[in-house]
This record gives C-alpha cells, structure tokens and sequence, in this order.
C-alpha cells in the first residue's frame, strides 16, 4: 500500500511540472502564438531559481526568480514575433537552444551547490491519513495551485469577457482588430504569461522536484508539454488530466525498477516519450478533431491594416 501511495505521490508532482509548462503553452496558443522555446525557458528559469534559492535560502524568491526569467525571454520572443514577424517556428527553436547553451554557462559553478535543508510541507492532520496522506497531502504548495491555476484558467477562458477576447484573437486577429482591440499586445500579455509560467515550472524542478542544479535537467519536459496542449485538444481541464498521465508514466519507470521488474532501464527511461508519440499518432488520425478545437489562425502572423 505505501508503495501505492508513493507512486500516486511521485505521480502528482511530475505532472505538476508538465501542467504548469502546458497550461503557458496552452495561453499562448488560444492568442494564436506556437513557442517552441518552452525547454529552453525552464531550464533558464531552473538555474536562476536554484541560484536565487542557493544565495538568499528562500525558495519563495527562487520561485520569483525562475518565473521573471522565463518572462523575459518571453517577452523577448513576443517582440521578435508579433512586431517583426519572425517565423514562430524558428524563434522558438532559437530561443530553446539559447536557454539550454546559457543556462549550462551559467550554472557551470552551482552543480556541486546544495540547497538549504528543505521544509515539510505536509497538512496536519490530513498527512496521517493511510495511503491518502502520503499519497495527497505531503505535496508542495504549488502542486495544490497548480489544480486551482487550471480550474481559473477554465473559468477564464470561457466565462469572463477577457477570455473571450483572447480566444477571438486567436480565432480571428482581423475582427478583433476592426473591433478595436489591441491584438498585438494582447498576444505580448499572453506570451509573457505562458512565459511566466513555464518559469515557474523550471523553477519548480530545481527547487522542489529535483533539488539540485545540472545541466539538461528538464530532459524533454518542454517538449512533452508542448505535445500535451495538442493531446488535451486546447482545454485546460485536459491539459490538467494528461499531465497527470504522462507523470504517472514518467514515474511508472522508477517504480518498475523499485519492485525489481526486469526490464531494461533504455526502455522504461523511454516511455514518456514513447507514450507522447503514440497519443499525438491517435489523435492524428482524427485531424477534423483536431481542426474544431484548435485556434483557427495558431502559428499565423497578424499584419494590422493589412
């Protein structure tokens, strides 16, 4: 039972990561923007996180930290892309291969650091619970946030005028724009809060997840939760549940191993992205599936006048 419950545990907090990431990703692309440059943001934010949190002991600033990085190389990219009208594609690509080349310079002299020792995070009371405690509520608190971020974010999105305004963006940048909206920079705010946010996942993952500071340790994670905003078909509700899914895989690998299963550690490390190919293929097949739900003008430029 207690196994169990690590794994529901080790679960949560892997998918916490990816979700944060997606649910960035996920604003971006109802403005109508596609970053590649996911990866490259974590793991920026992942040193500056480890770094503010190794020189100040507070993971609270660590957190600011990671998430201003991430956006400020978002912002960085929304200017590239919105004013000057660089290809999306390319700049993401840019930008992901700038955050993983700077963030190994930069961290050159934090990967044999130590973090302060870490605080308990576990609900009195709750945490005591069998299997419920060590499973639920042991958790930091950003992975309780994380429910509520994507629960906000529906509500958002599909209840309130400003989301109806971002997805119509998204939708049609040329009507939005007649109507007076101001299309570029809602895309720019949309950037730099899904920039924010892949911050905080990266920051996440050197402070809270693995606390520790090496080079590459987002190992594909902005990659996955890039494929995960297609797998969840642009619905937050969705991104939330498959972050949990492709968590639940990542850790399956360690578990697997723990009981003494006999399978070569190449094939399990392999399996989230195995599982990633495998969702985006079955989807694939569906593409009118795909066309009703994702944002009608993702990955276009906007030309005001034109």
């Amino acid at each position: 039972m207690e196994t169990y419950a690590l794994l529901i545990a080790a679960t949560l907090n892997a998918g916490t990561v990816l979700a944060l990431a997606s649910l960035g990703l996920l604003i971006n692309e109802k403005a109508g923007i596609v970053n590649l440059g996911a990866e490259g943001m974590m793991l920026c934010a992942a040193i500056a996180g480890f770094a503010t949190v190794v020189h100040t002991g507070s993971d609270s600033l660590g957190f600011v930290a990671g998430m201003a990085a991430g956006a400020f190389m978002a912002a960085v990219f929304g200017v590239l892309v919105i004013w000057l009208n660089t290809n999306q594609y390319a700049t993401g690509l840019a930008l992901s291969l700038f955050g993983a080349g700077f963030s190994a310079f930069a961290g050159v002299s934090y990967v044999q650091e130590k973090m302060p020792e870490r605080p308990s995070f576990a609900i009195p009371g709750l945490s005591d619970i069998p299997l419920v405690g060590p499973a639920l509520f042991r958790h930091h608190p950003v992975v309780y946030l994380t429910v509520l971020l994507a629960a906000a974010l529906v509500w958002w999105l599909y209840r309130t005028r400003a989301g109806l305004v971002l997805r119509s963006v998204g939708e049609r940048p040329e009507s939005a724009h007649s109507l007076g909206y101001p299309v570029r920079w809602i895309r720019l705010g949309a950037v730099v809060a899904g920039g924010t946010l892949c911050g905080l996942a990266g920051a996440y993952i050197s402070i809270i997840y693995t606390p520790l500071w090496v080079e590459g340790m987002v190992a594909g994670k902005g990659w996955i939760a890039l494929a995960l905003t297609t797998f969840a078909t642009w619905r937050p509700g969705r991104v939330l549940l498959g972050a949990y899914l492709f968590g639940g895989v990542t850790m399956l690998q360690f578990h697997l191993q723990g009981i003494g299963v006999d399978v070569p550690s190449q094939f399990l490390s392999m399996l989230p992205y195995v599982a990633t190919i495998v969702v985006l293929a079955l989807i694939s097949r569906n593409p009118a599936w795909i066309r009703i739900n994702m944002p009608a003008s993702i990955g276009k430029p906007f030309y005001p006048g034109s």
